[in-house]
Formats: structure tokens, C-alpha cells, sequence
């Protein structure tokens, strides 16, 4: 376990792989958190029938696309997450955006993914050259967008979700994964062939590490939300979608990359949990995030 984290640390610590834009020496993310969960946790199981039983995918389901000629029980895979802290360069630029995203957090939105898929692909290659199967979920071509009844927009796999069966994060009112180094941030994740010790959960409640729903304190992310997609009630995935469909990513277009990119991220920072557990060491100031 603590070889597989040296070596995500390892590969994000060469400029040549994590870098903000191609060519550049200012890195997408900070370092890495890394967590484990069993193929076999109940969580696995109780996401694939609470968001979509007939579309939503267990790990033993993901693998067995990745190895259609191989009988795989969950009892012989791991999942591995990682989240990828915003760095505070982009995080601070980003605060002060009001409308439309900074430029950092749109380059952060696309070629930080690219970082992510190659990391991805990375993960996967260093367990197949040691001789252990290995697929990463959201890069298998099965991998689709669908549609849950209950959730509304959603996929095959969702790396969040893995993300929380592996101990490294809750849900707060916007939907997004609060981790122990905050919201802003990347998911990525890969099953492997192999067992691992499972990261310890320490909260016992997908929403505990959120203020507004642990406390009643807090509606950051609802001021902070240009689009009016959350409210007391959560998060309107389709008023949030067409906001960043039809004026972010059209303003990225036009005025910072010269591409469509899907970038908004405004409830992610000057949030009190923009990059940590708020419920977790000093007591949260609004000058925090001045």
C-alpha cells in the first residue's frame, strides 16, 4: 500500500506530468490523497441499487468488462482512489472570480483531467507490469453518462462515490466530495486484482463533514453559485448543467482557451471547506478565504 502511494507521488511530482498547460513548470495539483476499499464493501452494492440498478456498476461489474475472459470474484479486487487537491495558485485565483471561472481553474478543468487520465493509465500500467489485472472504471469504452431515476444525472461509475466508500471524503448540499484536503478538487480511480487494506471510514453519515447539513451553519456554496443550482433543498443538476453548457464553457471558448470546456467550480472555492474538513482543526473565519 505505501508502495503504490510512493509511486502516484512520484509520477505527480515530475513537472513533465502534472503541469497546469503543456510546457508549463506550474503544477495542476497538490500532492496526492490516496484511499483503498474492498471490492466487496457493502457501499459498492448499496450505490449500484440506490443510483441506478440497471445502469450503475459494482467493481466486480467494471472489472469483468475490462476482463470479459476472466471469472473475478469482489473478494480479489481493491479499488484505489485518489483525489487531486486544486493547488492554492488556482484556488486563490479562483475566489476572486465572481461570474465566470478564472482562467487557472479552467486550464486546472481541462488539462488537469488530461493529468488525471494519464495518472489513470499510469496506475493501471505499474500493476500489469508487476503481473496484476488491473482497469481503470471511467476509461473503459462501456463507461456512459445515464440517467437515475432517483439523482438525475449520472454514469456507470462514479469516482466521488468510490472516493467515499474509500474514507476519503462526504457529500456536501452542492453534490460535491468534501475531502480531508477540502472540495476543490479532482477524483481518479482504478480497480486492481490484488488485495489492499482498506482505508478506515471515519464518519459514519455520507453528509457529515458538511457544515450546512452536520451544523445548519453554512450556505456558502449557495451564495457562491452564480447559475442558482443550490438551495436548502441540494442541487439542481440540470439548472447547474446548462449554466456551464451555455455561458462558461462558451466564455472559455471565447475568451480564455479558444475551446469549449465545461468549467464553473464556483461553490468549490471560498467555500469553508474549499480546502479542508471544516469540521476538522481551526475554527472557520471569513477571512479565511479573503
Amino acid at each position: 500500500m505505501t508502495e503504490i502511494i510512493q509511486q502516484i507521488d512520484s509520477w505527480m511530482d515530475n513537472p513533465a506530468n502534472n503541469s497546469l498547460e503543456p510546457g508549463s513548470d506550474v503544477p495542476a495539483f497538490a500532492r496526492p490523497l490516496v484511499g483503498f476499499a474492498l471490492g466487496e464493501d457493502d457501499l459498492f452494492r448499496f450505490l449500484k441499487t440506490d443510483i441506478g440498478s440497471d445502469f450503475y456498476w459494482t467493481p466486480e461489474q467494471a472489472f469483468s468488462l475490462a476482463y470479459p475472459d476472466e471469472r473475478v470474484g469482489a473478494t480479489e479486487l481493491t479499488v484505489i482512489t485518489w483525489i487531486l487537491p486544486q493547488t492554492k495558485q488556482t484556488r486563490l485565483a479562483h475566489r476572486k472570480a465572481v461570474n465566470m471561472p478564472s482562467i487557472e481553474w479552467s486550464k486546472t478543468r481541462h488539462y488537469g483531467e488530461k493529468v488525471n487520465e494519464n495518472l489513470r493509465r499510469h496506475v493501471v500500467d505499474l500493476f500489469r507490469s508487476k503481473g496484476y489485472q488491473a482497469c481503470a472504471p471511467v476509461l473503459l469504452p462501456q463507461w456512459s453518462r445515464a440517467q437515475s431515476e432517483k439523482y438525475g444525472f449520472a454514469s456507470s461509475w462514479s469516482e466521488r462515490h468510490a472516493a467515499h466508500v474509500c474514507g476519503l471524503g462526504t457529500f456536501g448540499l452542492s453534490d460535491g466530495l468534501i475531502t480531508p484536503a477540502g472540495k476543490a478538487v479532482r477524483v481518479g480511480s482504478v480497480i486492481v486484482r490484488k488485495r489492499y487494506p482498506p482505508t478506515p471510514r471515519t464518519y459514519t453519515n455520507h453528509y457529515e463533514w458538511c457544515l450546512f447539513y452536520s451544523r445548519g451553519k453554512c450556505q456558502a456554496c449557495i451564495e457562491r453559485c452564480p447559475a442558482g443550482a443550490i438551495s436548502k433543498v441540494g442541487h439542481d443538476k440540470a439548472k447547474c448543467k446548462a449554466y456551464i453548457r451555455d455561458v462558461t464553457a462558451v466564455h472559455v471558448e471565447q475568451e480564455q482557451l479558444g475551446f469549449k470546456v465545461n468549467s464553473c467550480g464556483f461553490c468549490q472555492t471560498k467555500v469553508p471547506c474549499e480546502n479542508r474538513n471544516p469540521l476538522v482543526g481551526k475554527t472557520f473565519k471569513a477571512e479565511d478565504l479573503r
